[in-house]
Order: structure tokens, then C-alpha cells, then sequence
């Protein structure tokens, strides 16, 4: 159910604090693109600690090709902050399957998918066991397919995301980061995504936090309307008047959910 992802450096010690209390849903101490190969070691000792310190936080740890891969699931497994793991450049079900168990058989894997393959198998990779939900990696994607930043150009990968955590029953995929500090660009590619079905966000900077929390929850109008429709079928004793109720009283349970998640209130 959670909105914003915010992506801290697993270098940056000093900014975890300031990140779990930030406006953030969740947090994801990174060390994997945010960090330099050779620094690989020390973030990773660092995210271990705090975690284990009390802090409280998602990691995204190097992908399962890498000479990383190993040491990051053998120094988080059974960190009691550990909320879970965002298991970078995602490509088959196995590699969520073999994180999940190597992690101990109960830590949630996101699954991070980043290039042409991880999008063409999608659907299998939803349907891991292991497997929590979905994010993209537009940025990795992009690199290797050379697909323009255009919403149009986007929108394929995104909706196969969409529909392969459809069919492996997860919540709806986070979209990938939008880089600058431009609140408008952020707002409109924040309600592309929610208009092709994703739910979260991913961040690089806690300013951006508002914007996408605001533009991800159901606005009380919705809130309005969904408690409306959902009062009315109870009290006609949920009888479905036509081919059209259905799709509605999904839509208004969806937004019910949402709206007790997030705190939105009618109006």
C-alpha cells in the first residue's frame, strides 16, 4: 500500500535518521547504483548496523550476477530492522526465488526490473514465490532498450508491469524516480503512472515526498463518491442492478482501502 519510496545512499549514515522520520512511507537504504564498487563493502557493513542498531528500513542490494550479491543476503539476513529487500536489475523468477530463501524463506523481495528481459518476463517474476511486488527501473531501462523519457514510449513496460502483478496477485508496481526538482514534471509523470495502474513512486529527494503522497492517494472526492456508491449497495442489499456495478464496486473498495491507508478523508 505504500506510496513513496525514498532511496537514501548506503554511504550516507548520516542521512537514515532524517529519512525515517521524513514524510516517506517507506525508506530504502541503497547499495547497489548509489554506490561507488569499491565502497560496496563499507556501505553495506554500515546499512547492517543501523539495521541492526534499531533502525528500521527496505535495502536494494546488487543483483544476483554480481560478486556482491552473496555477501549482501549473508550480512542482512535475520537483521531485526531489516523490512525487506529491492533486489536490483531483476530478470527470472529464480533470482527472487534464490534471494528469498538465501534471505531465510520469510523476508519480502521487491523485485526491480530494469531491462527488456526483466519486462518480458514479468509475469513469471510476479508470480515467484518470494515475490512482494514490482518496481521499474525506468532510468536502466531506458539505457538498454534505448527508449525515449516520452510518457507514450514509457507506457509499455509500465502496463506489462502493471498487468503481470495483476496476474501474480501483488499490489499495484512502483514506478521508477523522477530526476530533478521540478514539482510540476513530478506531479504530471506521478499521474501518468496512477492513471496506468502503479501505486508507489520511488524518490531521490524528501521535497518530493508531498507531491507524490498527495498525487498517489485518492483525492476526497473520490473518498466522497466511493463511501456514496458502497452506502447505496448496502442498502439495496448489495443486488448488482447491472454490467456496470461491478467495475464500480471495485473501484470504490480499492479506494476505500487507500483511503483508510493513507488517512484521506471525505469532502
Amino acid at each position: 500500500m505504500s506510496r513513496s519510496w525514498l532511496l537514501v545512499p548506503g554511504t550516507a549514515a548520516d542521512r537514515f535518521e532524517r529519512a525515517q522520520r521524513s514524510r516517506a512511507d517507506q525508506i530504502i537504504l541503497d547499495v547497489e547504483d548509489a554506490v561507488d564498487p569499491a565502497a560496496k563493502p563499507g556501505a553495506r557493513s554500515t546499512v547492517a548496523s543501523w539495521l541492526a542498531g534499531g533502525g528500521e528500513a527496505w535495502v536494494r542490494i546488487n543483483d544476483v550476477t554480481t560478486d556482491f550479491w552473496a555477501d549482501d543476503v549473508e550480512e542482512l539476513r535475520g537483521l531485526p530492522g531489516l523490512q525487506g529487500v529491492m533486489l536490483a536489475k531483476t530478470e527470472s523468477p529464480a533470482q527472487v526465488t534464490d534471494t528469498w530463501h538465501r534471505l531465510g524463506g520469510h523476508t519480502p523481495v521487491i523485485a526491480l526490473v530494469e531491462s527488456a528481459l526483466g519486462i518480458e518476463e514479468a509475469t513469471s517474476i510476479a508470480k515467484a514465490q518470494g515475490a512482494f511486488r514490482l518496481a521499474f527501473g525506468s532510468g536502466d531501462y531506458r539505457r538498454d532498450t534505448g527508449t525515449s523519457a516520452d510518457t507514450l514510449a514509457m507506457a509499455y513496460p509500465r502496463s506489462r508491469l502493471v498487468v503481470a502483478s495483476r496476474v501474480g496477485d501483488l499490489p499495484g508496481p512502483i514506478d521508477g524516480p523522477t530526476v530533478g526538482s521540478a514539482h510540476a514534471i513530478l506531479r504530471e509523470q506521478s499521474q501518468v503512472a496512477v492513471s496506468l495502474g502503479l501505486t508507489g513512486k520511488l524518490c531521490l529527494d524528501t521535497e518530493q515526498l508531498p507531491v507524490i503522497n498527495e498525487v498517489i492517494s485518492p483525492t476526497p472526492t473520490d473518498v466522497a463518491w466511493a463511501q456514496d456508491f458502497l452506502d447505496d449497495f448496502e442498502a439495496r442489499g448489495q443486488v448488482i442492478r447491472d454490467g456496470s456495478d461491478l467495475p464500480r464496486l471495485g473501484r470504490a473498495q480499492k479506494i476505500q482501502r487507500l483511503a483508510q491507508a493513507f488517512g484521506v478523508e471525505a469532502r
